[in-house]
């Protein structure tokens, strides 16, 4: 017989609704604790619940495999009591006997069944209330069949538990040589829940001697490989975060190689790239402030030499007159220059104002500015068919030809006691764009300034240079939807120019 604990007859329905509610809000306290929590705190928390979740499933089995083994001990008992019982005539015990068998046993009463045959071998001293029956079944032999049983015994053991203390239970099991015959015994629960506590207890001890010694040892290993290694980089990041220009602050690395290591170096990388930005950020506000203190100066300068140059046209000198035109159109452009100056970099940049025009008389002008040819140092050979056009703004090309050209000088004026330098330039067109060539046969381009060619303030190829007239060039072609770039050549700098026309996308 089982009795009836509670019934489901649903009058506690208010309770149940009100249940979510406060198990939401529960897990809203836990959640905002858990989430202000560091990493050390929420590790040892972990570990703890997993040691625990995992010492709670060793100690079940355990405590079940206990349980039924304290019943087979019972049945045993109770099996040599029937044996014992066998050698009266009629089976009938003598009574004295019979309660000697039963204490020491440790039961109320003893049956078995032999060959389909049910016989009270030593029956209980009074009348007796039966409150569950266990069945102790053998193994199975299938792997699911004895983990269904296993479970079925742990759940056993837990009601023992709960319910051991006032029931008395009636429990079956097989006997005999072959497992046929079958032995019953009538026994009260609370001796063997008394002695399931006391098993529990001292594994529940060893359990928690065994969790502190087990969550101290993986605590402390992933608090050496995860935990630390990751506030290593917090911290850096604040650090670095409060003074980001100090290349000091840069995290050192470890030289560990695992995931922690490649998280280390990247952010290293990425802190010494930001640092590099923020100083060459700085660099050009300076470069900035200079140019805007320095700019009224300059113009009032070139505007006195404009002045000059314009009662220069009222001289005869066949010379004067034709250097004067040239002059004064370099003032014009100097001073033009002088004024979109701090629009470099910047979205105010003029739009180029394209025209179809020859792409000679420019090459020529260029040459002119920049005092080429040299005799016996430098010559300039102009490729450029006369008869060429090109759809491009005068002023912008005109800027990029005299950087390219004038860095050209730069880079053969570095070879010491060179004579035969050369400077050649060379156009074509290709169906709708018009590919321009300059090239030189001095020093070249080194290696170490090839990665940041066109970058201000990286690209420099001299000592001391800033690296703008290459960055100037490239955003003035990059306006006309062209390209400048470096062409690999075996001797010199070699740089090409490509500008589609306007009905190119």
């Amino acid at each position: 017989m089982q009795r009836t604990i509670f019934n489901g007859n649903g009058e506690h329905g208010d309770d149940k609704a009100a249940k979510p509610s406060a198990a939401g809000a529960a897990w809203r306290v836990v959640s905002r604790f858990w989430q202000r929590r560091g990493l050390p705190a929420k590790l040892i928390a972990l570990t703890v619940i997993f040691v625990l979740i995992a010492e709670a499933l060793i100690f079940l089995p355990a405590i079940a495999n206990y349980r039924v083994s304290w019943l087979r001990e019972r049945l045993t008992a109770a099996q040599l009591a029937a044996l014992a019982s066998d050698a009266f005539p009629g089976g009938e015990v003598p009574s004295a006997l019979r309660a000697d068998l039963l204490r020491t046993a440790e039961v109320r009463a003893i049956a078995s069944r032999r060959q389909g045959e049910r016989r009270l071998v030593l029956p209980a001293q009074g009348d007796l209330n039966i409150d569950y029956v266990y069945y102790l079944q053998p193994e199975p032999d299938s792997f699911w069949g004895g983990l269904s049983l296993k479970f079925e015994q742990m759940g056993d053991a837990i009601t023992t538990l709960i319910d051991g203390s006032w029931r008395t239970i009636r429990v079956v099991g097989r006997a005999g040589p072959d497992n046929m015959d079958l032995i019953e015994i009538v026994i009260p629960e609370a001796p063997l829940k008394a002695a399931m506590i006391r098993y529990g207890t001292n594994i529940l001890w060893l359990s928690v001697i065994l969790s502190i010694l087990t969550a101290a040892v993986v605590y402390f290993a992933l608090s050496r490989l995860f935990v630390k290694p990751l506030t290593r980089l917090t911290s850096s990041m604040l650090h670095f975060s409060e003074n980001p220009e100090d290349a000091s602050r840069i995290m050192p690395s470890t030289g560990r190689m695992d995931e922690i290591g490649v998280a280390e170096r990247e952010l290293a990388s990425m802190q010494r790239q930001l640092s590099g930005l923020l100083a060459q950020k700085t660099r050009l506000a300076q470069l900035g402030l200079a140019v805007s203190k320095i700019n009224h100066d300059l113009r009032n300068m070139l505007a006195n030499a404009q002045l000059i140059s314009d009662r220069l046209v009222d001289i005869p000198d066949p010379t004067v007159q034709r250097f004067v035109p040239k002059l004064i159109a370099s003032l014009d452009r100097a001073i033009q220059f002088c004024n979109a100056s701090l629009q470099f970099g910047g979205a105010s940049e003029a739009a180029p104002r394209r025209e179809l025009l020859p792409l000679k008389p420019m090459i020529d002008e260029v040459a002119d500015s920049q005092g080429l040819p040299r005799e016996g140092a430098i010559a300039f050979v102009d490729e450029v068919d006369p008869s060429l056009l090109i759809d491009v703004d005068h002023e912008h090309l005109f800027r990029v030809l005299s950087n390219l050209v004038r860095n050209a000088m730069q880079a053969i004026e570095s070879v010491e006691g060179k004579s035969d330098g050369e400077i050649r330039v060379a156009a074509h067109r290709d169906g709708r764009k018009v590919i321009i060539d300059v090239m030189d046969n001095g020093a070249g381009v080194p290696p170490r300034a090839r990665e940041n060619l066109f970058k201000a303030f990286q690209g420099s190829t001299k000592k001391g240079g800033t690296g703008l007239g290459l960055t100037i060039a490239s955003e003035l072609i990059q306006a006309h939807g062209g390209t400048l770039r470096l062409i690999d050549s075996a001797k010199g700098a070699h740089f090409r120019i490509e500008l589609p026309d306007r009905s190119v996308d």
